[in-house]
This record gives structure tokens, sequence and C-alpha cells, in this order.
């Protein structure tokens, strides 16, 4: 009976010690010469908090181990100082005198050039969905593994088969179509069962989507674009996850994500945030309310998830040499967590570029979310700028609307008239549309005129334009659904009837819009006045809209005229004095005529822009 009970002992000794594994520590690797010398790796593994952790490598200290209440999980602080060098070293687990070793590995900071440029005012953002783009390598288009195991290119909710080097083998497109960087919806893993092709609820942080590629492929993807000297934002997520996420199947602890009673939705309602007379429960609701079933809350103000956030980011910046980001859902996350990973992502990459989608109603709601506490907020979000929806929506009311005090043009002026209440509105990210409302070229009822209108405005505007795919061959749609916006660029596909990646694939209107985009987009990265010039506007008189953009010199500013009116109309220039100084004739960019700056002539439904001699 004893030796049966001392063989079931050991027995049941050794399955505990097999049931101890290690599955993953995250981050995978990390780098040497960081401004933070504090790195915190998740570790995650069967039991796993029943082991006892060292390691020893000359600069790097293990400081504390950290349980949580799960014990498939372990939480370690390294300190790793400034004379630390690149290598690997063992980190070991062990329980009942069983070891397990995982080979970890700083790695230098790469010092290359064309590395995290940033992005500004002196680009121009070309914003595509890689499911929806091209497919570059069919070998990836179905994945064994995965939830989702279907490719239907006529649901526009099923996966399509675009991926990484599908985008890549187009580079060369959008350097010609006048492009300086391009920002992909996000391509790291949505392992979802429906639905997943948008990227929006990440399942595995340091994975690139198997079906759009390898981590690997990604920054080959962004050494192409520099080499090419495009530039690279990523998308990344700081509100939510997917249901199918590793980490939420087992949790490290309850308030990993925000919990609630029962489901609570966001109430989406951005006012509660900023209003002095909200209540404590409209704000947490706008907060902390998931902003669908499927994509579970982060609690942001848990000290476990912020690190582990926040190093994400970081570590994709240094591995890949992205030059900016773009924080999608921004009001709904945590103010004060927010303020704080911007400020450490800035100590690590001064030059990296950040700007948070706030798909708000008011200029006053967007600069809320801006740096610099301008609208009394009373801290800094150190946010450098916004998705700039509401000048979105004046330039639709200008170009749609009736004339009226604040109607037609008359609210692109009042618009831009609120521009104090930023930092610096030059660093807002100024759109006509995206992948989550209706298509520019539908919202102008199909009108080629208001096109071109719409897109010089973009183009010669203040702060960073960004255009979304296709909008430079006329794709239309509405976005009731939403995936009616998410077509395929036809000529992305293998066997696809028309290519319009190619002058001979497009129609001869489409051929037209694309190269009125070229022509002012080329022109904008040889203008430092539309770059980097100021803005000076004035109040609209006969439904005519006049801005300028200016340096010091008067040749060179860039006058633009907009007539969206049914009407020729004459233009006196008098008025304009202040700006025009002594120049006495302009060059009008589009049609490359010289003409008199006395008096214009300024054609129904168009938008001049004439560079001053």
């Amino acid at each position: 009976m004893k030796k049966l009970f001392l063989l079931l002992t050991a027995l049941i000794t050794s399955l505990n010690i097999f049931a101890q594994k290690l599955e993953r520590i995250e981050p995978m690797f990390w780098f040497t010469g960081m401004h933070n010398p504090k790195l915190q790796l998740l570790v995650h593994g069967q039991n796993i908090a029943s082991n006892a952790v060292s390691l020893n490598y000359p600069g790097v200290k293990l400081v504390k181990v950290n349980k949580v209440e799960n014990p498939n999980y372990l939480f370690l602080d390294l300190a790793i100082s400034p004379s630390a060098k690149a290598g690997k070293f063992p980190i070991n687990f062990v329980a009942a005198g069983k070891k397990q070793t995982y080979i970890y590995e700083l790695r230098n900071r790469d010092k290359s050039p064309n590395r995290i440029q940033g992005v500004t005012n002196k680009d121009f953002i070309y914003l595509l969905m890689p499911d929806r783009f091209s497919n570059g390598d069919k070998n990836n288009d179905v994945v064994a593994g995965l939830t989702e195991t279907g490719l239907h290119r006529d649901s526009m909710y099923s996966r399509h088969g675009g991926d990484i080097q599908g985008v890549m083998n187009h580079l060369d497109y959008l350097k010609d179509l006048g492009v300086t960087t391009i920002w992909m919806t996000p391509e790291v893993e949505n392992d979802m069962p429906m639905a997943s092709y948008h990227g929006y609820a990440v399942t595995d942080h340091y994975k690139i989507d198997p079906r759009y590629g390898t981590n690997e492929l990604y920054k080959k993807y962004v050494e192409a674009c520099h080499a090419k000297g495009l530039k690279v934002i990523k998308d990344v997520v700081h509100n939510h996850i997917g249901t199918g996420h590793w980490f939420y199947k087992d949790m490290p602890m309850k308030s990993w994500v925000n919990q609630w009673p029962k489901f609570t939705n966001s109430s989406y309602r951005d006012q509660t945030v900023m209003d002095p007379h909200a209540s404590a429960a409209d704000r947490k609701q706008m907060i902390d309310g998931w902003f669908v079933p499927s994509m579970p809350d982060m609690n942001q103000r848990n000290p476990y998830v912020q690190n582990y956030l926040t190093q994400n980011h970081i570590w994709w910046i240094e591995y890949a040499g992205i030059d900016g980001l773009r924080l999608d859902t921004y009001p709904y996350n945590d103010p004060v967590y927010m303020a704080d990973w911007a400020i450490k992502l800035k100590a690590e990459f001064p030059h990296l570029s950040v700007f948070g989608e706030t798909l708000v109603t008011a200029a006053a709601n967007q600069a809320f979310f801006t740096g610099g506490n301008t609208v009394n907020r009373g801290f800094d979000t150190h946010l450098q700028g916004v998705t700039d929806a509401v000048l979105k929506d004046a330039i639709y009311e200008g170009l749609n609307g009736k004339s009226g005090w604040i109607d037609g043009v008359n609210r692109i002026y009042a618009t831009l008239a609120h521009d104090f209440l930023y930092k610096d509105p030059n660093t807002n990210c100024i759109f006509l549309d995206n992948h989550d409302m209706s298509r520019f070229y539908s919202m102008v009822n199909e009108d080629f005129s208001k096109y071109k209108e719409g897109m010089t405005l973009l183009l010669t505007m203040r702060g960073v334009p960004e255009m979304y795919y296709g909008t430079e061959i006329l794709m239309k749609n509405y976005s009731n659904p939403d995936g009616l916006v998410r077509s395929d660029f036809p000529g992305g596909w293998e066997g696809d009837k028309k290519n319009k990646f190619v002058a001979d694939g497009r129609t001869d209107k489409e051929n037209e819009a694309f190269n009125f985009v070229k022509k002012l987009a080329n022109y904008r990265k040889t203008s430092p006045a539309l770059q980097t010039g100021k803005l000076m506007q004035y109040v609209p008189q006969n439904d005519l809209y006049v801005y300028f953009r200016y340096n010091t010199a008067a040749k060179g500013t860039v006058m633009v005229i907009l007539n969206a009116t049914d009407d020729d109309k004459n233009l006196a220039t008098d008025r304009f004095s202040e700006r025009i100084k002594e120049c006495t004739s302009a060059k009008n960019i589009v049609t490359n005529e010289t003409i008199a700056l006395k008096e214009i002539k300024v054609p129904a439904k168009t938008a001049m822009v004439l560079e001053l001699n």
C-alpha cells in the first residue's frame, strides 16, 4: 500500500510539473539603449506562477516577480542599465526541481537613417485596407488553424485576400500619384469568426495577421517604403481587443478588461468626457463601456495593462522603424493613461508623429483632446493632432450647401476661424472620407466638378491631408452598411477584368481624376507654402471663398479661390493686397496658364490654385 501511495504521489507530482508549461513571453525581445530602463515581461503558461525565476546577464536585473490572480501568469519587472549590451541570455523557471528556460534577447537599437521620421504637414497620406487593396501572395489567402477560413470576394464582410505583399507591389503607383505616406488599417492578427478583415479586433498584439504576411515581411514593407521616399503610419488600438484574443480567453486578472454586472455598451457620447456638468455614471459608460459585444474594453487604469500596451507600441516602432501612429477611438480611452503613454513614446522617439481619431461634431470637442491644455481641460494630453472631422463636415457644407450667414462656404471660413483652440492646427489630419463613412464622390452626388473642388481644398488647406484608397479613381458608395465603402481596388487581384493601377485600365473620367490628384499632390511636394506655410483666409463675399498659403516672400504664395455656385463670377483682388503685395500675375497650377491678378474670372463650381509670381 505504501509503495502504491508513493507511486501515485510521484505520478501526481510529475503531472503537475508537466502541467507547468511556459507558453509565451511578451515582448519576445527588447532593445538596448532605451530611454526608460524599466521593462515588464508578461509570462504565460499553465501554472507558471509556481515557478521560481532567475536570470544572470550583465546590465540586466530581475527587480520583482509579480504574481496575479491567474496562476497562469507572471509579470517580471526588469531593469536594463545603459551599460547592457546586445545579446542572448536564459531566463530560468524552476518548479519542483524541474527547469524551463526561455532564451531572451536584447537587440541594439537600429540607428539607420530614414527611420521613425515623423509625419508632418509636408506629407500626403494614403489610407488603405490591406485586405481590399491588392493580393500579392495567394499562398496566405486561407490559413489553417484560424477561425475564419473563408475567402469570398463577393461578400462584403468576408476576407478577400489582400495582403502586405500586394501593397508592396504597388508602391510605385502610390509614389507616382504624389503620396508620401501610407496608412494601413491594423495589420496585427484578428482571429475572429467573422468580419475580421478590418483589423480593429486584435487577437495577438505582437503578430502580423498571417493572412497579411509575417512580422518580418512587415518590417521589409516599412524598409521598402523608406527606400522609395515613402513614410509609414501604423494604426493602433488602445481601447479594445477582440474576444478571440489569447489573453481574453485566459485573462491575467478580472480587472484586465472593464467589467459590468451585465453587458454595457459605450454610450458613444464624447461630450460626457468634457462636460463640466456630466455625471460620473455617464462619463464611466462612455469610457468603460464596450465598443461592441465582440470587442472587450481594456481597463487602462490597470498598471499591467498600461505597461503591456505601451511596450507593445514601443516594440513595433523600434522593430519596424514606423514613422507615425494613428490612434483608434481616441476619446474612449482613459485620458490620464493616454497622456502618460504619449510622454513615454515621445521620450523614446522624439520625431514620431501621433494623431488620434476623434469623430466629433465641433472644433472645441476636437481641441479638448489635443495637447497644450488650450481649452482649460486641466492637463495636457500631449496628443499632437486629431482627425479633423469638423473641417471635413464644413467642406461638405461648402460644396453641397446653400449660401447663408454660416452656411455654404461660410461654414469653412467659420470652422477655420476656430483654429485658435488648437496648440497647432497644422498637425491635424484633414480628410474627406475613410473606411467608416460614405465615400467622398458619392457624398457630392458624383458631381465631378465638386470632386475637383474638394480635392483642391484637401491638398491646399492647412494640416496633414489624407485620402482614402480609390478616391483617385472615383470609387464610390455609401456606408450603410460600411462594407460597401470597402470594395476591392480593381486590378489588385489576378484575373480582375479591369486594372485601374494603370492608365489603360481606367476610363477617361477616372484618368482625369487620377491626373488631377497627381498634379496637385506632386505640386504640393515642391511648394513650401502649401507644406508649411501659414494660412490667411478672407470672409467670403459674393459666395467666393479665398485663402492664401504663404511664407515670408510674396513670390511662391498660393492663392486658392473657391466658387461653389452654379454661376461664373468675377473676383476683384484689391482687398487681398496684404498678401498679393507687389505681385501682378499668377500661374494656374492646374491649367499652367498665367493670369493677371487685377480681376480674376472664376468659373462656376471651380477651385482655382494660383501661385503668385
